[in-house]
């Protein structure tokens, strides 16, 4: 007997749709095609197992397997659900009529429950697209699946229930999620704040400006002077997901696996913090199974770079192209896959390997020349895409007995959010640009108009201090974001002289 039923392979963020073709006819083989991995290979087992202890047959006859269309590659367990109800259907132990409606994913433990699996929610986005009228997966899985509307999502335990369901032996609820309650009810929940910082006002006010803009910044102090504590907050002060937002980030995470069985949508910007021994592939994405990297993970959110010079060369190079495209390209042998990568990189670092030089009382013991070599660790290119240069300075013992506590982020918020409002609107007619760090040189001219005493400042702030000309641009770009964040129409003098207080790696006197 011939028999179909369907699934869904992931490539990327998004599904395409499988069919699973079943025949069971005399003979004795056990045929599986349509380019299967090792882990779809091995589900006969697997499979087998659980239908004995559910009292089932593994059919003593030739079944033939065929996994459409033959083209994609077939990975990981996730096959054994729908191959198993193919196997039943084609062999007389269980009902037919019903398989057309449903996309069936999920692993079988030997014990026949149902094990979650990744991507459920680019593949349920999949289903509904494709007209089916429901989803049946594991029951951990359900809730990430069931923000997508009008698509019925069965969440069940065990191989057994989902045949019973089938056979109209038994009902399971449809998993149920208000996408909307569960998003604004959960939206702007944090466990940090600004608040909880002493002192570093000037900072703040730089990271006010980078989350104003979407600029990336890197952070220059000494050990202890708090850089990792205010990069953990920025979070707290950029504007909230909207919806669309929100469902693009958990399909990025959905495919990861980082979903767990209590979120249904992720409703806070992605923090990514990756350690500093990280390889290039765990950054950037790919492997032999293409998986999304940190860049793509840290999408619509933050990506923290904690001592920055420590990170591999070629770690930090790999950055370059993301930057700039805000999405990666992942181009193998047998496979191009791409994942989306816009978000805001927050860096940090010591200014010299012994971690004191312009210190205000503790002493560099770095040899002469070391501060630039280490320095040197981060190319100019790299620098090149980094809007915000600060130095960070010990905060003071007065201000660190301080009773009164500090700016809650909720209100740093609301005038991040006022001036993100002015770029949207300024940005209206730009295909792809939301915000004043994506703008190009065109944008830059049409948008931050100089008067003479502008001009005349940018001038001589660039003779005096030796600034690159690669500072020009971006001095552009962070003088129009603190005007936004003043409401100001056009670009004043003290905006322009604040912009420019932010470029200290750029001075060729910074590190000897």
């Amino acid at each position: 007997m011939f028999v179909k039923t369907y699934a869904s392979a992931v490539h990327g963020i998004n599904a395409v749709t499988i069919t699973i073709e079943a025949d069971v006819t005399n003979g004795i083989k056990f045929l599986m095609v349509g380019l299967p991995d090792n882990a779809v290979k091995e589900s006969q087992q697997r499979i087998e197992s659980a239908l004995r202890i559910m009292n089932l047959k593994w059919p003593r006859q030739k079944i033939v397997i065929n996994m459409a269309p033959a083209d994609i590659r077939k990975e990981g367990s996730s096959y054994d659900l729908p191959i198993a109800i193919a196997v039943l259907a084609a062999s007389g132990q269980m009902n037919s009529d019903k398989l057309e409606k449903y996309v069936l994913m999920g692993e079988l433990s030997l014990d026949g429950s149902l094990q979650p699996v990744k991507g459920v929610l680019p593949i349920a986005v999949n289903a509904r697209k494709e007209g089916f009228e429901g989803f049946i997966l594991p029951r951990q899985n359900a809730r990430e699946a069931a923000v997508v509307d009008k698509l019925k999502v069965f969440g069940a335990g065990t191989i057994g229930e989902v045949i019973a369901f089938l056979n109209d032996e038994t009902k399971i609820e449809p998993t149920i999620v208000d996408t909307r309650k569960e998003f604004f009810g959960k939206v702007g929940q944090f466990d940090v704040d600004f608040a909880d910082v002493k002192g570093q006002e000037s900072v703040k006010r730089a990271l006010e400006i980078a989350a104003a803009g979407s600029h990336n910044i890197i952070l220059i102090g000494p050990p202890g002077s708090g850089k990792t504590m205010l990069a953990k907050r920025i979070p707290t002060i950029l504007p909230p997901f909207t919806l669309k937002e929100a469902l693009e980030t958990t399909k990025i995470h959905s495919v990861a696996g980082k979903i767990d069985k209590d979120t249904s949508l992720m409703t806070i910007r992605p923090f990514r913090s990756p350690h500093h021994t990280i390889s290039d592939v765990a950054l950037v994405g790919g492997g032999s199974y293409p998986q999304p990297g940190e860049i793509s993970l840290s999408h619509n959110g933050v990506l923290f770079l904690d001592e920055l010079p420590e990170f591999k060369r070629t770690v930090l190079e790999v950055m370059r192209q993301p930057l700039e495209d805000r999405k990666i390209t992942v181009s193998r042998s047998r496979f191009t896959v791409e994942y989306p990568a816009s978000f805001m990189l927050i860096a940090s670092m010591n200014p010299c390997p012994c971690g004191y030089y312009n210190h205000p009382t503790k002493d560099c013991v770095c040899a002469a020349g070391l501060v630039q070599k280490y320095l040197n660790r981060i190319s100019g290119p790299l620098l090149d895409r980094i809007d915000i240069h600060l130095e960070v300075v010990p905060v003071p013992f007065k201000n660190l007995d301080e009773k009164e506590s500090s700016e809650r982020s909720d209100k740093i918020r609301e005038r991040v959010i006022r001036a993100r409002s002015i770029q949207e609107e300024r940005f209206s007619d730009q295909n792809g640009i939301y915000s004043n760090a994506q703008m190009n040189p065109g944008l830059i001219s049409r948008f931050v108009k100089l008067d003479s005493a502008c001009r005349e400042l940018l001038k001589n702030a660039m003779e005096r201090l030796g600034l690159s000309a690669r500072a020009y641009d971006r001095i552009l770009k962070v003088s129009r974001t603190i005007a936004d964040l003043d409401g100001s129409q056009d670009v004043q003098s003290h905006h322009l002289s604040e912009a420019i207080h932010y470029r200290s790696l750029d001075r060729e006197s910074w590190g000897g």
